[in-house]
């Protein structure tokens, strides 16, 4: 039996031992979102597109594409890089998700340099770099925006394998172009696919939602 199969079908337990044993005020004395233990079990049975905004960046650093491929550049006297929060926000989210028993079939990543290193720290799954879900700024390197706005929207509405999720890490202004907002660095938008580039939104997950709640299923 694999991993991602027993993972599977041990998380809806615990977290059903949670929704018994966490009164609602204290979800929201600690900044839970009401629903998060929900979608948390939803997210156990699989079938969803985990979109994650890369974590925290030196927004003392800018990027400067010269020409194709400067976005894969680590220097940040080049391009914007993960800070020190970021990297501890993407390492602490990754353990959260492994206590939770996330089942994840792989790791789709835009391929900048700050998201291959949130996607990598997450160590959830195997990493795969895409310019399917490029930085929005890149666009006129992959056919213009609604060009690249619409390989986007066919990625998250991608249907993972049964039993499955999907991480997708990417950009605040993708997430715009696709499904309106932008979210914060370093939180998650779970996404319903339906295929055919359709989606729907099924609720959002800050890095302290998932340390919280993984911290109760915890021994």
């Amino acid at each position: 039996m694999s991993s991602t199969k027993r993972y599977s079908r041990r998380l809806p337990v615990a977290l059903l031992l949670l929704l018994a044993l966490i009164p609602p005020t204290a979800v929201a004395q600690e900044r839970v979102p009401p629903d998060a233990v929900a979608l948390l079990q939803e997210l156990g049975g699989g079938g969803y597109n985990i979109y994650f905004r890369h974590a925290e960046t030196d927004w003392s650093q800018s990027d400067d594409v010269q020409k194709a491929g400067d976005w894969r550049s680590c220097d940040g006297r080049r391009m914007r890089q993960l800070s020190a929060e970021g990297r501890a926000t993407s390492a602490g989210v990754g353990e959260a998700m492994r206590a939770l028993r996330l089942p994840v079939q792989r790791v789709l990543t835009s391929p900048y340099c700050r998201c291959v290193q949130t996607a990598e720290l997450l160590q959830v799954g195997p990493v795969v770099k895409t310019s399917a879900v490029i930085n929005m700024r890149a666009a006129g390197y992959f056919g213009g925006r609604e060009t690249v706005a619409g390989t986007a929207r066919e990625v998250l509405g991608t249907v993972p394998p049964p039993g499955t999720n999907r991480v997708i890490v990417a950009h605040g202004n993708i997430a715009i172009a696709t499904f309106g907002f932008r979210p914060a660095e370093g939180e998650a938008v779970v996404l319903q696919p339906r295929g055919g580039g359709e989606f729907v939104v099924r609720g959002r997950l800050t890095p302290e939602a998932f340390e919280l709640l993984a911290a109760r299923v915890s021994p």
